[in-house]
């Protein structure tokens, strides 16, 4: 009975409760924590993004597109010294804006190649070069369909999976995935990121300035040489990765890529030897308590608040930049950018369009059969190809039916492919085509991803298998 008391003191003396002394500040951290909650979840992530495409669809077809389209293609002008640069606010979405999602992914690239499954490059051959197969078949069909014309540079249109949204769709099964799945699943996105990226470096920009190019170059130098400084501080990569954005905008490079490059250069490592750390605040805790004077109001004790300030500056630095940064900038993308993007991008007027025209236009069919049909034959020939010549063999508790499904939900590309195909074409009806077979396969691929593993599962569960030991 003594125990479960002193536990119940202990809980109390620890809880938010026993340090704020306002009601109102511990109600709003109570509220904050659930909208952490919220804002963490991947599928409401993904639910905001589908509706935010919803939303541009509906009012691309409505009478209010004319108003939407002339506020997205309003000017912005932007001054930093002697430069100015202007852009229309769909421009600035789709080059800074994303410019931050996309660093985004490059600090969980590196967190992947830190700690993650990337750490282990024979562990993580599999699904990468399952990503391989995932980004030349689509590509390949692409190609088979607009073989000489002029919409073949929609090639790389139909390679790219939304990690975001697939993973979100995924998270939908519950229990039904096993970690070790949506582990590969995981470890394919991000190597299909890596290759959409170097695919949009290489083949989807303009011509190269070389001037802005080297300022580019220079301005990674100076990354480099800040990192190698050991600056655990993110502020001077923010300013420094602002300036490589402008640099690699005017350079002929698309702009997002810089966000890319800043990821990498961020510390991964903290400033602070955390095997030390228990033992300093161990006597930290006890300068702190010589120096309360419980008759003083909080203005007078210079010398606590003085040695608290110390204690908050050290802990500040226990977490190293990178995920510092991710903290601060994962809630504005899932919520703020994507769903602007998606937005923007999924403006689809079907006024006054012939349907039976798009369904049979080699781009429409090209990026919708690479992706729903493509992305599944790449991505699970590969993974047999590698497992029957004993190369590799799947991972623990991850059946042949859920690289099945792992394939099936490969195919939905929503956000960087709809980056890809305002880059490839100069025709806004290719361009519209392109949207119109982007967000039908992303939505094919991802209801017949969720039903074929409700399906395979009420086929094992009748047969007397448990859903992982149908392979």
């Amino acid at each position: 009975m003594s125990e479960n008391t002193n536990a119940q003191e202990t809980t109390i003396e620890t809880s938010p409760e026993a340090i704020i002394a306002e009601p109102a500040v511990v109600k709003r951290l109570s509220t904050a924590n659930a909208i952490d909650n919220i804002t963490s979840n991947g599928t409401i992530a993904a639910a905001v993004m589908v509706i935010a495409a919803i939303l541009a669809v509906a009012v691309a077809n409505s009478p209010a597109y004319e108003v939407v389209r002339e506020i997205l293609e309003a000017e912005l002008s932007i001054t930093l010294g002697p430069v100015t640069m202007g852009m229309s606010i769909e421009a600035f979405v789709n080059d800074f804006l994303m410019a931050v999602f996309f660093m985004l992914v490059g600090v969980e690239l590196k967190y992947e190649m830190t700690i993650g499954q990337l750490r282990h490059p024979r562990q993580a051959a599999l699904p990468m070069l399952a990503a391989v197969g995932g980004v030349t078949v689509p590509a390949l069909i692409y190609t088979l369909f607009n073989f000489g014309r002029s919409t073949i540079g929609g090639w790389a249109i139909p390679i790219a999976t939304d990690i975001a949204f697939a993973l979100g769709v995924m998270s939908l099964l519950s229990d039904a995935i096993p970690q070790e799945t949506k582990v590969f699943f995981q470890t394919l996105a991000i190597a299909d990121d890596i290759l959409a990226i170097l695919v949009l470096a290489l083949f989807y920009g303009q011509s190269p300035s070389i001037a802005w190019c080297a300022a580019a170059l220079g301005t990674i130098v100076i990354l480099a040489l800040i990192s190698h400084a050991h600056v655990y501080s993110a502020k001077p990569y923010m300013f420094v990765g602002l300036f490589l954005w402008i640099c690699m905008y005017n350079s002929g490079i698309h702009a997002t890529l810089a966000g890319v490059i800043l990821a990498f250069f961020l510390p991964a490592r903290s400033d602070v030897r955390l095997d030390n750390l228990r033992d300093w605040l161990a006597e930290e805790a006890r300068d702190l308590d010589d120096k309360y004077d419980d008759r003083l109001h909080v203005l007078g004790q210079h010398d606590f608040t003085h040695a608290a300030v110390s204690v908050e500056r050290v802990m500040h630095h226990v977490t190293p930049p990178l995920e510092r940064v991710e903290n601060n900038i994962s809630t504005l993308v899932n919520f703020v950018i994507l769903p602007l993007f998606a937005f923007t991008n999924a403006q689809v007027r079907l006024v006054g369009v012939d349907l039976g025209t798009v369904v049979t236009d080699r781009v429409v069919q090209g990026a919708f059969f690479g992706a729903v049909l493509g992305k599944p034959i790449g991505i699970i020939a590969v993974t047999v190809l590698l497992v029957k010549i004993g190369f590799a063999k799947l991972p623990n508790n991850v059946s042949w039916s859920q690289i099945v499904a792992v394939g099936i939900m490969g195919g939905m590309g929503f956000t960087m492919s709809i980056l890809i195909a305002g880059l490839s074409f100069s025709d806004p009806a290719e361009v519209l085509g392109a949207k119109c077979a982007i967000l039908a396969g992303s939505v094919v691929a991802a209801v017949a991803g969720l039903v074929f593993v409700r399906v395979h599962d009420a086929i094992a569960g009748a047969r007397g298998q448990k859903p992982q030991e149908a392979r």
